[in-house]
């Protein structure tokens, strides 16, 4: 195993983690690791599979701690076996609510303390979206997002890829169905960002009122030329028969118009069906009424369109598979979990210096500006820059100038505003504005209207001082 340290990223921006040649490489999102980093993983990951006792001598003295805020089981232990695998130790605060959290310590202080001398690399869960973001400000060694709220979880992420690189053999041009519940799977996020990324076709087919997001299919849109067209789903058969399908795809508009019709893009062919279950942790339930939540029976796997799909489930699951179907060969689900190992026995590797992947390296995360002191332009409030007291200094990212368009620098959310003001000259301006295109992004204050423009000091651009 070649042992030649990776070449580390610096942090962008003025973070506050560790400076100079030797700050860690973070995995807090997707976006953070490029496609040729992924092939590399998925390669190496092959060898961890092929024999997972004898790499033993890989990362001896390595320490990872598991700091879960939230409930886990596969990604806990995956993580924490595949560090035993690779000849590390492991730390494990399951039960985060036994901690010294009880007591006030920021997450900000907790992560200085395990990473300044009881670990070498942090796995961390945690309720609030961007969470993972901040840890990894102020962190001395990697942190790998183990799930951050209901916006992502990466190594799922890179499992999903794994499996259907290992049963597919590719990734590019395949066609994957989302179904269940969307609008809360973190695991469906990150999962679609990634696939749109490789150039996969997406069949949303969500629960009736847990569609994916609009933020979500507006970045798939903005960052990867992803459309999302009305899907004809019914060779998809009963999976799809309660469901208003969406097809989303980076085919261009003036191609899709030569194969659609007015009852949508025809489905009649699929690689794998994702399913996912309620994410009832992050709503009510009372959400779900009384609609029925889908459910993959055996009868509904006897559709044409999904003869040669795979089946696939982040797990845990509840009814949303009947069991029926676990004796079906088409359904990965267990073998899913089970190659979470060997992946994350990769990326453990990896971001600890043990393993030089030899590939282009994804672009250092952009968190955008610090906002103005005493505000906090996010409107998510499952947010860290909201949930978090201390150590969270807002930021905005600018995603475009004209018109301007910002998201939140932690969950990236999109920012909603109708004016834009300059901390420096105190003026407010239209969004769309030229003058808009001149403030640094260290200035920008983003506001909900005009009153909230006078209530805040600012005038109207032009006016008279």
């Amino acid at each position: 195993m070649n042992s030649t340290p990776a070449t580390p990223v610096p942090p962008s921006n003025g973070d506050e983690a560790a400076s100079g040649p030797a700050a860690p490489r973070h995995l807090v999102s997707i976006d953070d690791v490029s496609l040729g980093e992924m092939h590399a993983l998925f390669e190496h990951a092959d060898k961890f599979a092929a024999d997972p006792k004898g790499f033993a001598d890989s990362c001896p003295g390595f320490i990872s701690a598991s700091l879960f805020y939230e409930p886990s089981t596969r990604t806990r232990l995956s993580f924490e076996s595949a560090m035993l695998r690779l000849g590390g130790g492991v730390l494990t605060a399951a039960e985060m609510t036994s901690s010294s959290v009880v007591k006030g310590e920021s997450l900000a202080d907790t992560i200085r303390v395990v990473g300044g001398g009881y670990a070498d690399v942090v796995v961390l869960r945690h309720p609030s979206e961007g969470a993972a973001r901040l840890a990894a400000q102020f962190s001395p060694v990697p942190v790998i997002n183990a799930g951050d709220g209901s916006h992502e979880h990466p190594t799922q992420t890179l499992c999903d890829l794994y499996n259907l690189h290992v049963e597919r053999g590719r990734i590019e041009g395949l066609d994957v169905v989302l179904a269940g519940d969307l609008r809360y799977s973190r695991t469906v996020h990150s999962f679609a960002y990634a696939l749109a990324r490789f150039g996969a076709n997406i069949v949303c087919v969500p629960q009736p009122g847990f569609e994916l997001p609009e933020y979500v299919v507006q970045r798939l849109y903005d960052e990867f030329g992803v459309n999302p067209v009305r899907a004809d789903a019914r060779g998809l058969g009963k999976l799809a028969a309660n469901s208003d399908a969406v097809y989303l795809t980076p085919q261009k508009p003036h191609q899709l118009s030569l194969f659609t019709d007015a009852r949508g893009w025809e489905v009649e062919h699929v690689d794998a069906v994702y399913m996912t279950r309620p994410q009832t942790e992050r709503h009510s339930g009372k959400e779900l009424s009384e609609t029925t939540y889908l459910r993959l029976e055996k009868r509904a796997m006897a559709a044409e369109s999904l003869r040669d799909a795979v089946v696939m489930h982040p797990l845990p699951r509840r009814d949303e598979i009947s069991d029926e179907v676990d004796s079906d060969p088409r359904s990965i689900y267990f073998k899913q979990a089970a190659r979470g190992v060997p992946i994350r026995m990769a990326i453990l590797a990896w971001l600890l210096g043990r393993l030089e992947l030899g590939a282009d390296m994804s672009d250092a995360p952009n968190i955008g500006y610090p906002v103005p002191a005493g505000t906090n332009p996010c409107p998510n409030p499952s947010c860290i820059s909201r949930t978090e007291r201390r150590h969270v200094i807002p930021r905005t990212k600018v995603l475009a100038r004209d018109p301007l368009k910002a998201a939140c620098g932690y969950c990236t959310r999109d920012l909603a505003f109708e004016y834009v003001g300059c901390s420096s000259s105190g003026m407010y301006h239209a969004p769309g504005a030229k003058a808009v295109k001149q403030i640094h992004g260290n200035h920008l204050v983003f506001l909900e209207s005009a009153v909230a423009a006078a209530e805040s000091g600012f005038r109207p651009a032009g006016s008279a001082t």
